[in-house]
């Protein structure tokens, strides 16, 4: 019997009617392998996945193959994104067993107890380009377990030290030059031509280019700055990049971004927002910012729930095919965009050269500079850039009437934490207000169903919150938080910021110091994670330290910065064996090194005072946002740790304090610039 029907993940509904006996994972399953004796099938993928919806149409759908997953094992299907930490895992376990990367789908096979002793990713159902055939492998796998139980005893012994191996030991100082020689690294892997680090498969790493857009604000590298500016132009006019709707996809599969996987997910389009919001306020580039007003644009048309929150992501596949939605045909765009406009489009997306996908269509990438086609057609660039806008629209519009890829529409607290991130960090960066609404409108549908009596949870089913948070959730809310007290000051987000600080020391930290990826009283598993290094997220320890520095000085509470301390340290070992996976890590250190100066602005009671303070933020934000936080609470509303001194009758009065030591009030914005100028030296 498929189990599935009733899942809260979009994603094992998919499975519901398979003629695999689907379990969810839980005692009962676990239960009845054991009583069995009978290997478990762990197979783990998500919404989004294109080759897991290619692996269930040629297997789990298959009469034959599902009869011999069922006679031969207790099948489990799992949604990565609602069990990260299972995920976390059995990839290591894939990667450590076959000694190759991971991805999804994941197919791997345990004991009873939950022990890996084989795996792979994607399976044909036949024997095909060096793949074995999966209903070939199932009874040979099951075999197995039978037969060289002794065997796999003594495998899941040294897999088990193994993977111990790879978390944190003993803590220590971090290296001299830590930060150089990450940036080093980066270098090394950054591709000049084409931006981004590494080779096709190529991914944002938006925490890296971070970590150079910081290195550039604090040092004026402006090396740092060129890797920046490279990867974020090269994104935008590429294939990654939807260039009707906004928003990027989760990759591209080659090293020219291209052709993407054609997913688009939260978590990449929060983390991509701040960062070219970010970018623009550095660089004063207006095309950063065109890009972040497109993210903002894509997550209120298609991911937006009538709550505030937001879904998780858009498949990769319509109508049984990946990438058919978003491609077209020469003839399909001069049938939609007016005449005038034609020869703009033509040569900006490459419409006159060969196909880019699949040998037949073409998706759509900026190949030359609007300027350069408008000079080639003898076009007014103004009128130039309104033909291509124009265009846009009447594209969108025509794909509009398409059928659409699916969206996964769980609410995922991680993931809408890095979009509330995102959208207070434009709002800053850019000056858009509206967009601060929208970070506190995300943050209070979360505080409506997924925290509850002192308990974070990782989704949500209707309005109640299902499954038990992770370091993740925790993290990544507590730097939301805290960014959008910076764009507007709540105090029921700092009450709310408090109590998740407190959970997070008190529920995850270990005693030699970091942050457990489960909770103290989680499910015991095969494998338990202390994530450090910066992957398609950034690392739950660097955002847990860098978001307890930040609160630690705004609430005077030695216990968080000391929290984060421990931290920094239990991973300096590893950050000097291989500094170019630790920027997260790094720019906490760096803001334990230099603490952040804390800006509190009180004003008076009346509209004229309080809309000064605003205007101050705002000023300060785009001149200093490195190297200052800034917060203006109301004073009626004000916690005791931001009331510095008496507000004033009237206007703005403003504190400014490092290590937990203020300067004395000044009642003007150029000597808060003067104060920060001379307290906030690197």
């Amino acid at each position: 019997m498929n189990r599935l029907a009733n899942a809260s993940s979009p994603y094992l509904r998919q499975h519901a009617g398979n003629p695999v006996d689907w379990h969810e994972w839980g005692d009962e399953a676990l239960a009845l392998a054991k009583n069995l004796d009978r290997p478990i099938l762990l197979s783990v993928g998500y919404a989004a996945c294109h080759w897991c919806h290619v692996m269930a149409h040629e297997s789990f759908e298959d009469p034959g193959v599902a009869r011999a997953m069922n006679a031969h094992f207790v099948n489990i299907k799992v949604d990565r994104e609602e069990r990260p930490d299972l995920d976390r895992i059995y990839q290591t376990a894939h990667a450590l067993l076959s000694q190759r990367s991971g991805g999804w789908p994941l197919t791997m096979f345990l004991t009873p107890e939950g022990a890996p002793y084989f795996g792979g990713t994607y399976f044909p159902r036949e024997a095909r380009h060096g793949l074995p055939g999966f209903l070939d492998l199932l009874p040979r796998i099951a075999a197995a377990y039978r037969e060289q139980g002794a065997a796999i005893a003594d495998q899941n012994a040294r897999l088990v030290d193994a993977m111990r191996s790879l978390e944190p030991g003993a803590g220590g100082a971090l290296p001299p030059g830590a930060p150089d020689a990450a940036f080093a690294a980066l270098e090394r892997s950054f591709d000049p031509v084409d931006g981004g680090f590494g080779r096709a498969p190529k991914f944002p790493h938006p925490a890296e280019l971070d970590f150079c857009l910081h290195r550039y604000a604090r040092t004026g590298d402006r090396d740092a700055l060129a890797m920046v500016q490279t990867t974020l132009d090269r994104m935008a006019d590429g294939g990654i990049h939807d260039q009707l709707a906004g928003g990027f996809c989760r990759y591209s599969v080659d090293g020219q971004w291209t052709i993407p996987h054609f997913e688009k997910m939260l978590y990449d389009n929060g983390a991509l927002l701040a960062l070219y919001a970010k970018a623009a306020r550095v660089t004063g580039e207006a095309r950063h910012a065109e890009v972040a007003h497109g993210i903002v644009a894509w997550l209120e048309s298609e991911m937006f729930a009538q709550d505030g929150a937001f879904f998780a992501s858009l498949d990769a596949d319509s109508e049984g095919e990946e990438g058919r939605f978003y491609v077209w045909t020469p003839d399909e765009v001069r049938a939609v965009v007016a005449p005038e406009a034609w020869p703009i489009v033509e040569r900006l997306f490459g419409l006159d050269g060969p196909p880019n996908f699949e040998g037949h269509a073409w998706h759509l990438r900026v190949v030359r500079p609007l300027d350069t086609v408008a000079h080639e057609r003898a076009i007014d660039p103004v009128r130039a850039r309104e033909l291509l806008s124009q265009a846009k629209a009447a594209l969108l519009a025509r794909r509009a009437t398409r059928v659409r890829p699916g969206t996964d529409d769980k609410v995922l607290t991680s993931w809408n934490a890095l979009a509330v991130s995102g959208l207070a960090t434009a709002a800053r960066a850019l000056d858009e207000p509206r967009y601060g609404v929208l970070a506190t409108g995300a943050l209070d549908a979360l505080a409506r169903t997924v925290w509850r009596d002192g308990r974070l949870h990782a989704t949500r089913r209707g309005e109640e919150g299902a499954l038990p948070a992770y370091l993740d959730d925790h993290a990544f809310l507590l730097e939301a938080l805290v960014a959008a007290m910076r764009t507007r000051f709540r105090r029921a987000d700092f009450d709310w910021a408090i109590a998740l600080a407190d959970a997070l020391c008190d529920r995850f930290e270990d005693d030699g110091g970091g942050f457990w990826f489960t909770a103290h009283d989680h499910e015991a598993l095969f494998h338990r994670t202390m994530p450090g290094h910066d992957n398609a997220t950034p690392s739950g320890n660097g955002v847990a330290a860098r978001a307890l520095i930040a609160l630690g000085h705004l609430a005077g509470e030695p216990r968080y910065l000391l929290a984060a301390e421990r931290a920094v340290r239990r991973f300096a070992p590893s950050i000097g064996r291989e500094p170019g996976g630790y920027s997260t890590l790094l720019r906490a250190a760096a803001d334990l090194e230099h603490p952040p100066a804390i800006v509190v602005l009180a004003h008076g009671p009346d509209p004229a005072s309080r809309e000064a303070a605003r205007r101050w933020a705002r000023e300060l934000a785009r001149s200093d946002d490195a190297h200052a936080l800034v917060f203006a609470p109301d004073p009626a509303d004000a916690p005791g740790a931001l009331v510095k001194g008496a507000p004033p009758t009237a206007g703005v009065r403003a504190w400014v304090c490092r290590a937990m030591t203020c300067a004395a009030p000044v009642e003007t914005l150029d000597d808060v610039r003067a104060l920060l100028e001379t307290r906030c030296e690197p």
